[in-house]
């Protein structure tokens, strides 16, 4: 059974979802029969590269808050990273385009390396004091991931590697239905959208299991339960709760 996971590595949903599919995962009796694929979808596709500022200060414009109002929402999202037992710094993390890192994981994946190199980029993100936004960082990133440094830096420089790919995996979430992430497709029959609860993964993974066919008829994917996500406009929900 297949898993594709439509994500954008500047949204904390994204990085809470996956801890909590994995979780959800654990738990089901069928997971090592289960591959997952991650996806790409950039939440500011016309961001221009090298366009970099403080997370804050967007947040804070784009929903017309104070520094202060938007410091205390992602005081409120780290609060549900570090449930999870996720690292998530508040008030100084980098903001910018995630097209590069979209074409990097393009090429991990055909290296067998994507989720490795996955994880490290959330937590440079979220937990650590690094920017993904800067090309050496993002290359040393892709070393430790298992990557070749010299092809990782040949892709980073030539902006047309793996570009058709990344907007190909938009053009299909598009065709899905998706207008946020994380956004979960399981076997192209059943979708779930959000950073849903661990034990809500286990139950789409079962159902997906018991309703499996050699080749599945149509992408229907019918829309899940709502859950904390990120839209297409860039704005990622805070929860009340």
């Amino acid at each position: 059974m297949r898993v594709e996971i439509w994500s954008d590595i500047a949204c904390p949903w994204c990085y809470i979802g996956k801890a909590r599919f994995e979780k959800g995962l654990a738990d089901f009796a069928h997971r090592d029969q289960v591959e997952v694929v991650h996806r790409s979808f950039e939440l500011d596709p016309g961001r221009a590269r090298g366009d970099v500022g403080s997370v804050v200060d967007m947040l804070a414009l784009k929903y017309g808050r104070t520094r202060e109002e938007a410091l205390a929402m992602e005081e409120h999202v780290a609060g549900n990273a570090h449930a999870e037992g996720l690292g998530y710094r508040t008030g100084d993390r980098d903001h910018g385009s995630t097209f590069d890192i979209h074409r990097l994981l393009h090429l991990a994946r055909a290296r067998g390396r994507q989720n490795e190199l996955l994880d490290l980029a959330y937590r440079a993100n979220f937990a650590e004091e690094r920017s993904v936004y800067d090309p050496g960082t993002l290359a040393a990133i892709a070393v430790e991931a298992g990557l070749d440094e010299a092809e990782a830096r040949a892709v980073l420089a030539d902006g047309a590697a793996y570009a058709d790919e990344v907007r190909a995996d938009e053009r299909e979430a598009a065709e899905l239905g998706a207008t946020g992430v994380p956004f979960f497709v399981f076997d192209r029959r059943y979708g779930l959208s959000g950073g849903q609860p661990a034990e809500l993964f286990t139950q789409a993974l079962e159902q997906a299991w018991r309703d499996r066919e050699p080749v599945p008829a149509a992408p229907a994917v019918p829309a899940g339960a709502d859950a904390p996500g990120c839209d297409t406009d860039g704005s990622c929900e805070v929860p009340r709760n």
